[in-house]
């Protein structure tokens, strides 16, 4: 009956927790550069000590959990804008931001250009380059190479720094589309170019996306029945064995 009630508990907790991680998803399918995530469930076998115990038991006591989450590093779609400002990673490379907090990456290339004069993110932070950070000085016209040699009205400016990481990085999500990365991860990217005047949209499926939120909130709403008719019978049993333990 315990083994029950808390394999149930733990399966209400971890889709509780896959729920929200779904929906985040579902609420950045418009934000440029957004890398969705997927959920990685583990399980857990409680045991009352280290000696082995019988299969049924083995069974009985796995619990499944919520083991964390893995980000999907799929090329988004590229869409047109026209504004000389948007850049577009094509490839597996991302964009280096830095702030008071340290230092990141991002797929999001919605720039602008700071009172200051400095190329800098949404978010308000300066955009890297190979030199450090990219001035835009003067009102002509910005360009950038497809290799990230920015350009103002004819005259070199900087070049955006784009880096790699290895198959198997763990990155972590830092933000809506800023992420981070075990030091000295990253390497200078060979395997990406930049697309001016376009943004690569979010990489999440909307229509998966929204079929698995409506497949997580059956399942945890079967998990909370199953919580109920537990707690309903540890009550009944309580209720009967009580009175004869203490006449």
């Amino acid at each position: 009956m315990d083994s029950g009630f808390y394999a149930a508990c733990t399966a209400l907790m971890a889709r509780s927790q896959a729920l929200d991680l779904v929906a985040n998803n579902l609420a950045n399918t418009s934000t440029p550069g957004y890398r969705a995530q997927h959920n990685i469930f583990r399980s857990f076998l409680a045991t009352a000590s280290g000696q082995m115990s019988s299969a049924l038991n083995q069974a009985v006591n796995n619990f499944g959990i919520l083991g964390g989450s893995q980000m999907d590093l799929a090329q988004g779609n590229l869409e047109h804008t026209g504004n000389d400002l948007d850049f577009a990673v094509q490839g597996p490379g991302f964009f280096v931001v830095q702030n008071a907090n340290g230092r990141f990456f991002t797929r999001n290339g919605n720039f602008q250009v700071s009172p200051q004069g400095q190329l800098i993110t949404s978010e308000g932070d300066p955009v890297m380059g190979d030199n450090g950070v990219i001035r835009i000085i003067g009102g002509g016209p910005v360009t950038v190479s497809p290799d990230g040699t920015v350009s103002v009205n004819g005259a070199l400016a900087g070049k955006v720094k784009l880096v790699e990481f290895p198959v198997g990085t763990a990155l972590e999500s830092v933000g809506k589309t800023y992420y981070s990365a075990p030091a000295k991860s990253d390497t200078a990217a060979t395997k990406s170019t930049i697309s001016q005047g376009t943004l690569e949209s979010s990489n999440v499926n909307p229509v998966a996306s929204a079929v698995e939120l409506v497949a997580v909130q059956r399942y945890a709403e079967m998990m909370q029945r199953a919580l109920s008719m537990f707690h309903s019978e540890l009550n009944r049993i309580a209720t009967d064995e009580l009175p004869r333990v203490n006449p």
